[in-house]
């Protein structure tokens, strides 16, 4: 019945849906059977983790941050995330827009004013409330949101990118390990990937939740003191909010995700402008400047500060924190900025995911933060620190109380943290569906309400179970098996692009060999350049010259013990497909492209009543895209000798790249424009 309504089927992986449902189940049930032994295990657990693993987690951050610079700087730079002739989807500001609202818009009200307010009033070294300790605030709070955040982020959206469209592998995070594993990314190793990925994401997600709903409910206090502060509202709010987000999540990623987005970030840029013009605007421009440069002199020294002589907890509730419910956050993050970023080179990728939020981040901290703290040490305004030590929830609500319009932009405020929360549950639920589909893009509408649902009761639970410090502890313990699989998805990504190396030199050294003469004559050339055929005539081409040529080629391999098949879709495109042991898979696709008529056109000159506005190419396709030239006018010989040319430069590709390939670089084909193109 799906079928015959154009419905999708149910695309459920089971390997992979059943181990997360039931270990999602299992801590929902235990949790609610005990909520205090739940909390002192959870606490347990916390001081365990950040302990024993502190290290690891610092030092794997680092490597990330280094190793998508790295990767951004280097020739790889200009590998486009799919194929050679695809473009983006989304234009930068609604680009921009989507991966930040989905990033880490909530941390941002949440943690704007409160974090510089309590790392002033408590820094990790040197004296307490002084213009040192503003400055190490103000450092800390730049560390803690930028560069290292989105060099996390953008790790695993830039490796699923790479494989999803580059490659078509799916668009899950087992992709990733291909280059290591092969084909048993299909198996139980694959699975388990995908289910860390999903317990991460699921983890990640609630906390952002459990933060919000406790901004959500400080914001419905301060405006009307009859709602009480207490994890019964707060509970309340998930339910409420968490139905807001299947309205969403049921329209899908253009009508609601995208939409929010824009929303999102139309309420955010209103309120920043309106502190800034409200604020100490002069001194938010002079320390937004001193701060970035303060942050990027110290970058190296904090990025390796574990605070091993001191032996605090402060690094545990803060930076491990952080950086733990960003890796958790990762795969939710990564996979839905993949999955907009069809198009775009890797550098292009990289600096917009790092730099462009960083810069903003770096900005609303500069306008939040440091108008808090002017209001502390010139304004007199030191009741604020103990209001925020003691609900940090409150903190931007208070920030407001000393600025004009204040019920207005505490309304204003929750309405966009509820946004942010719904964007956050509608895109987490969309990623984690595909992933606990194989991947697949297209599933009904029953799953993803069912992983929104799911998210709202364990954001719920947790909250019961221990407050913050619940959703803390299960964050940085779901990412620490996550740190693992990203450094493991690194080193794939970087096999995979020196293998694509190989195609590179392959390429240049092909062309440096000698050429046979171009056989056509002069006037021969002079009318393929002047000829723009129309679709009849393109089609006719593909049936008449393009379908004969490759079967003729295709037959002539079978007889030399080389499987080769031809796939024709009448009158649209052709296909060569050649297959030979586990090492060669080669295809050859001319296709239909309408192109713009050149104003030079001999049609457009004389006035004539066919369509002027486009011709008809016959392009040349090979496995990384279009090779953007058109063979339109060839004889069968002469297109049998371009589709030997081709397959000649991928064969001398497979014969230079290192033996024992541990995956299938078809994908990888060489390619060069043809000696007879026009």
């Amino acid at each position: 019945m799906l079928a015959e309504r154009g419905l999708p089927r149910s695309t459920i992986l089971v390997p992979v849906f059943a181990p997360a449902v039931i270990v999602s189940f299992l801590l929902v049930a235990g949790t609610l059977a005990n909520p205090a032994l739940a909390g002192e295990l959870f606490a347990d657990a916390l001081h365990f983790i950040t302990h024993t693993f502190g290290w690891f987690y610092m030092l794997a951050v680092a490597i990330f941050l280094v190793f998508i610079v790295g990767i951004a700087i280097s020739r790889f730079g200009n590998i486009r995330l799919g194929p050679d002739h695809s473009s983006p989807e989304y234009p930068f500001p609604v680009w921009f827009a989507m991966l930040f609202s989905a990033g880490y818009g909530i941390a941002l009200l949440f943690f704007g004013v409160a974090e510089p307010v309590l790392h002033y009033a408590d820094p990790p070294a040197g004296a307490a409330q002084t213009v040192d300790a503003a400055k190490q605030a103000m450092q800390i709070a730049f560390f803690h949101w930028g560069f290292h955040i989105w060099a996390i982020y953008g790790l695993v959206g830039l490796v699923l990118a790479y494989f999803a469209f580059r490659h078509g592998l799916p668009l899950s995070m087992r992709s990733a390990l291909y280059p290591l594993i092969g084909d048993k990314i299909y198996g139980p190793l694959g699975h388990t990937v995908d289910v860390f990925a999903i317990l991460g994401t699921l983890f990640g997600i609630a906390t952002t939740l459990g933060l919000s709903v406790t901004q959500i409910n400080a914001g419905l206090h301060y405006l009307w003191p009859s709602i009480s502060v207490s994890t019964t509202v707060q509970v309340v709010c998930i339910f409420i909010i968490t139905g807001l987000a299947i309205f969403s999540v049921v329209a899908g990623m253009d009508k609601g995700v995208k939409r929010l987005s824009i929303l999102n970030m139309v309420l955010a840029i209103t309120l920043m402008t309106f502190v800034f013009l409200a604020g100490p605007s002069i001194l938010i421009l002079e320390t937004f400047l001193e701060n970035t440069g303060s942050y990027l002199n110290h970058i190296v020294e904090r990025t390796f500060n574990l605070q091993a002589y001191s032996r605090g907890d402060w690094i545990g509730n803060w930076t491990l924190f952080i950086f733990g419910w960003t890796i958790a956050w990762a795969p939710f993050v990564g996979l839905f900025i993949a999955r907009i970023s069809r198009g775009r080179t890797i550098r292009e990728f990289v600096l917009g995911v790092m730099l462009v939020p960083s810069i903003f981040t770096f900005l609303w901290f500069s306008i939040f933060g440091d108008t808090a703290l002017n209001m502390i040490m010139n304004e007199g305004y030191t009741a604020l620190i103990g209001e925020v030590q003691s609900n940090t929830a409150i903190a931007l609500f208070k920030l407001y109380e000393r600025l004009p319009f204040t019920e207005v932009v505490s309304f204003v405020t929750v309405i966009l943290i509820v946004t942010f929360f719904v964007t956050s549950s509608d895109s987490g639920s969309l990623v984690i569906d595909s992933l606990s589909s194989g991947g697949s893009a297209e599933t009904p509408v029953w799953q993803r309400v069912f992983w929104a649902s799911t998210e709202g009761i364990v954001a719920s639970v947790l909250l019961i179970a221990g407050g913050l410090s619940a959703l803390q502890t299960m964050t940085i313990a779901s990412a620490l098996p996550f740190a693992v699989i990203m450094l493991l998805s690194a080193w794939g990504l970087w096999r995979a692009l020196v293998i694509e190396g190989y195609r590179e030199a392959s390429l240049q050294q092909r062309q440096s060999e000698p050429t046979v003469p171009d056989p056509l004559s002069w006037k021969e050339r002079l009318n393929r350049m002047l000829n723009f055929p129309d679709q009849d005539q393109a089609s006719s081409f593909i049936e008449e010259t393009g379908y004969p040529a490759m079967r003729e080629l295709a037959a002539t391999l079978n007889q030399l013990q080389w499987h080769a098949e031809v796939q024709h879709q009448p009158g649209q495109r052709c296909r060569l497909h050649i297959v030979h042991g586990d090492g060669v898979n080669f295809f050859y696709e001319l296709k239909l492209v309408a192109a713009p008529r050149p104003a030079f056109s001999l049609a457009a000159l004389t006035g004539s009543d066919d369509d002027q506005s486009q011709y008809w190419r016959v392009e040349v396709f090979l496995r990384r895209g279009s090779q953007a030239y058109d063979v339109y006018g060839y004889d069968q010989q002469e297109l049998i000798g371009d589709m030997l040319h081709q397959f000649g430069n991928y064969l001398h590709f497979r014969h230079i790249s290192p033996g024992n390939l541990p995956w299938e670089m078809a994908e990888l084909n060489t390619t060069s424009a043809p000696r007879s193109e026009a």
